[in-house]
């Protein structure tokens, strides 16, 4: 029986990408990324209106945190999406994966905003609302599975780091940037009251749009060459050969399990950082700061273009110092960071304050996890690749964007949410740090077959 390990044997003789070919890649992979976190954000975003139209409750915490375990059975889904998606990637191309994907989730965020309320038929519409959560979860899954290897696959050796932020903290501050600006207008568009009754419909309408982008971006994209070699490699040895090994199957043998717990630890560790933060704020702004829609959504804006500065910087910065210098600086920053930011942002009554704790917080969230794609990439060979980069970020950030529950399920009303979030963070930091300590370096292992 084939597994990844028969091909590790034989280096690849790889053909050179194309500069149209690398930019294509590279764009596919950053909006592909961005474009259906954009359709997460939007959840995000009107929390506070959807908790209290299908999760309605005596206290409005308990409100908050239904719509946020709305947003984590999303999450939790996730994996599947990766393991059903990552699976074909591996076998057939990252192209075609992340084509349906991409189109999956813009349908699927779409029809939310047709959905019928509690108010109108019970407690049927929160059941029909997680439903088609799941629907979303497994194609998101999908897009992690082909999105964040086509592209690193498609770039030089010299660009990999760089690629690596521009797509996990780059892709995810277009998302969030694109939701912010929807959020401004649909804001300005149904003020008040206005935004409760409809405005949060036309949040979730805005979900085709990354459909549409998807189609129009995705029509020239090319394959990666690292997995076209494989394939004709695959093909040579294919005559006369047992039947080969799943990906699923071959990413669990003893060869990979060990790396996949390593990279699953600093998954989770990134991911809960980023949901605890980028994901949080608009809620911290809202009911701690008191920080109208409209100023929140600017400041909002300012904090994504943060974030992506922070993921392009370290990715960049692991392409000089290597993926584990890189997780084990930030995690030390982090420690500091955190706890110190979280409780000025609530005792500080300055709105420039608070604009910059909201800049900072995003900023070193995602600089922490700006490595973590190249570095999930290069733990697995290409035969496994899509199946196990798929599934370690989304098991790590399934189970970091449960947290934001756990925040609200803990806080017994909003004064109390910044202390627990320094004191979770904390904690996942050290997580973090844990699996930073355990890998080994990992830079210049993509070209492996």
């Amino acid at each position: 029986m084939q597994t990844a390990a028969t091909f590790a044997s034989d280096p690849p003789a790889l053909a050179k990408p194309t500069g149209r070919q690398t930019v294509t890649a590279a764009m596919a992979s950053l909006f592909g990324w961005g474009l259906d976190l954009f359709d997460l954000f939007i959840l995000l975003y009107v929390a506070p209106v959807v908790g209290t139209l299908f999760f309605p409750a005596d206290k409005p915490m308990l409100s908050l945190a239904g719509a946020y375990a709305s947003f984590a059975v999303t999450l939790l889904i996730r994996p599947l999406g990766s393991a059903l998606f990552g699976s074909y990637a591996d076998r057939f191309g990252r192209r075609r994966a992340l084509m349906v994907a991409v189109v999956g989730v813009g349908i699927s965020t779409a029809v939310f905003g047709l959905l019928p309320t509690v108010g109108q038929i019970g407690w049927l519409a929160t059941a029909v609302f997680l439903l088609f959560r799941l629907v979303q979860g497994i194609f998101v899954g999908g897009v992690v599975a082909a999105s964040h290897t086509i592209g690193t696959e498609s770039v030089p050796e010299r660009w990999r780091g760089l690629m690596s932020g521009a797509v996990g903290g780059g892709g995810s501050a277009i998302g969030g940037l694109l939701a912010s600006l929807v959020f401004y207008v649909v804001s300005l568009m149904a003020p008040g009251e206005a935004f409760a009754d409809w405005g949060w419909r036309l949040m979730f309408f805005s979900g085709l749009l990354t459909s549409v982008i998807g189609l129009i971006l995705f029509r020239n994209l090319e394959e990666s060459p690292i997995f076209k070699d494989l394939q004709a490699r695959k093909a040579a040895l294919r005559a006369g050969a047992p039947a080969e090994a799943s990906p699923i199957r071959s990413l669990f043998s003893p060869s990979n399990r060990g790396s996949f717990a390593v990279a699953t630890l600093i998954s989770f560790g990134g991911g809960a950082a980023y949901y605890l933060t980028s994901g949080y704020l608009p809620t911290l702004l809202k009911l701690v700061n008191g920080v109208p829609n409209a100023t929140a959504s600017m400041i909002l804006i300012g904090a994504n273009v943060a974030a992506a500065i922070g993921a392009c910087g370290m990715g960049e910065l692991s392409q000089h110092i290597g993926r584990k210098r890189s997780f084990l600086l930030m995690g030390a920053i982090r420690l500091l960071a955190f706890p110190a930011l979280f409780l000025t942002m609530a005792n500080t009554t300055s709105l420039v304050g608070v604009a910059a704790c909201a800049f900072l917080l995003a900023l070193i969230a995602n600089a922490s996890y700006g490595p973590l794609l190249i570095f999930l990439n290069e733990k697995f060979p290409t035969a496994v690749r899509a199946t196990g980069t798929g599934l370690t970020w989304n098991i790590g950030f399934a189970l970091g964007g449960m947290l934001p529950t756990l925040v609200s399920l803990v806080a017994d009303g909003p004064t109390q949410i910044p202390m627990v979030l320094a004191v979770i963070t904390t904690g996942v930091t050290l997580v973090y740090l844990v699996g930073a300590f355990l890998t080994d370096e990992t830079q210049g292992n993509l070209d492996r077959a």
